[in-house]
C-alpha cells in the first residue's frame, strides 16, 4: 500500500494531461478570437466594397 501511495504521489500523467487541455483550449480560444477579428473586418470591407460599386453606376 505504501508504494501504490509513493507511485501515485511521483506520477505525472494526470499533471500533463492537464496542461494539454489548457494548452488546446488556449489555442481553440486564440482561433475564435482570429476568426471572429478577420470576420468583422471581411464585412466591413465587403460593405465598402459594395459602397464603391453603388457609386459608379
Amino acid at each position: 500500500m505504501l508504494n501504490f501511495i509513493k507511485n501515485f504521489r511521483n506520477d505525472e500523467d494526470g499533471a500533463v494531461t492537464v496542461d494539454w487541455v489548457v494548452l488546446t483550449a488556449a489555442i481553440v480560444a486564440l482561433g475564435l478570437l482570429v476568426g471572429t477579428q478577420v470576420r468583422t473586418a471581411a464585412l466591413a470591407q465587403t460593405a465598402n466594397i459594395v459602397t464603391d460599386i453603388t457609386k459608379t453606376n
